[in-house]
């Protein structure tokens, strides 16, 4: 999956960006407080971005 789909998605379930790592960025679900690393490559693996998906909804 591309990063700029997976932060698409993200963003449109409301998570927001929390801070820029050195590789990854972190995004938080507010209501659940929920955060997750999101790799800073070009190309995501796809079982990687169903479970970064997974624990942000």
């Amino acid at each position: 999956m591309k990063r700029s789909r997976l932060i698409r998605s993200l963003k449109s379930t409301g998570c927001v960006l929390i801070r820029h790592g050195g590789s990854h960025d972190w995004y938080q679900n507010p209501s659940t407080k929920v955060s997750q690393p999101v790799p800073r490559h070009r190309e995501i693996a796809d079982t990687l971005a169903k479970h970064i998906l997974k624990m942000l909804q």
